[in-house]
């Protein structure tokens, strides 16, 4: 049987390589699909993703929104979460302080992290947080109740842009969901609440 040509080794090479790039580069975009997703929300306030503001806006316009509060927990998680107040009358650019009350109605201690959005979609670019409960994750201990602040203002810009011209309320969501428990490690074959000496 003849050797392939030096033509064909090489053709068969540079098909091999294409093969192998294309799916090194498919990989890569899988792995950052997520964080190119989350920084595109984040940027654009994409999907009533809201932005983090670092210090109150210079100031503030005559014009008001009224901001609707909602609050929700996920399956599974059992905390009672509700706003102090269904809603409230700002001025854009007006810095605003409420409260959430969450009480963990379990007999033991849990984890749990907030999602949140706003609505309209399109008003995520101009509501920011300043400070927020749901930048980290909470630890509530078995029947805990604790008090939890959100520091937002509603960006003056917004009086300027014809897609929000007529926008009235926006409503402020959250939702919580549980964390994973921690896991005994792999090695320890203790039955739980024994330790291994």
């Amino acid at each position: 049987m003849n050797a392939p040509s030096p033509p064909l080794r090489r053709r068969d090479k540079v098909v091999a390589a294409i093969c192998g790039l294309t799916v090194a580069g498919m990989v890569a975009a899988s792995y950052a699909a997520v964080p190119l997703y989350n920084w595109f929300c984040r940027t654009t306030g994409y999907g009533g993703t809201t932005q983090v503001a670092t210090a109150a806006p210079s100031g503030m316009i005559d014009r008001k929104v009224t901001v609707r509060f909602d609050a929700n927990v996920g399956p599974g998680l059992p905390w009672r979460f509700a706003p102090e107040q269904d809603s409230i009358e700002v001025n854009l650019g007006q810095v605003v302080t409420v409260h959430y009350r969450v009480i963990n109605e379990a007999a033991r201690p849990i984890s749990a992290t907030a999602a949140y959005n706003v609505t309209p979609l399109t008003v995520g670019s101009y509501f920011n947080k300043i400070n927020c409960f749901c930048f980290t994750e909470q630890h509530l201990k078995a029947g805990e109740t604790r008090e939890m602040t959100v520091v937002f203002y509603v960006d003056p810009s917004m009086a300027k842009d014809f897609d929000n011209a007529d926008t009235k309320t926006i409503t402020l969501s959250y939702t919580f969901y549980k964390q994973p428990d921690p896991s005994r490690p792999v090695a320890d074959g203790s039955p739980p609440g024994r330790k291994v000496y």
